[in-house]
């Protein structure tokens, strides 16, 4: 029994030591410990400027700023019939590629080369979206 009450008083005074630790020498300012929705400065972290809820038409606001200043810098009404041959001679070369693609397909691996084909196949649709696209534009 006395060792037993020994062993309780002495625990007890470790967790009396420990308490005064941690009040007088403020371990939680050292350790930069944070609660909720703060960060190192202490200031809330606001959402972020994404279409997410509330934040949706603020968006699409930038969006269309973004959208307006590349429009401007492209210039397509002043442009358009240099952009159109710049694609027309994408295609060709596009065309040329996938002939040479496909009189050099390796017999041995020819997944690689077919793979090949179709990522130049998709490059031509993804030429004739911005052929479209420039039609579309006044």
């Amino acid at each position: 029994m006395k060792q037993e009450l020994m062993n309780l008083f002495l625990f007890i005074i470790l967790c009396f030591i420990v308490y005064l630790l941690f009040k007088y020498f403020h371990f939680s300012k050292n350790f930069k410990i944070m609660e909720g929705m703060t960060d190192a400065s202490g200031n809330t972290i606001t959402a972020p400027p994404n279409g997410i809820a509330g934040n949706a038409a603020n968006y699409g606001a930038v969006i269309k700023a973004a959208n307006i200043k590349l429009q401007d810098t492209f210039l397509i009404s002043k442009y358009r019939s240099d952009y159109e041959t710049v694609i027309l001679n994408l295609d060709d070369l596009l065309n040329n590629l996938m002939l040479k693609t496909a009189l050099t397909i390796d017999t041995d691996k020819p997944e690689e080369s077919i793979e090949k084909l179709s990522n130049l196949n998709e490059a031509k649709g993804a030429l004739n979206n911005v052929m479209k696209f420039i039609d579309a534009q006044k």
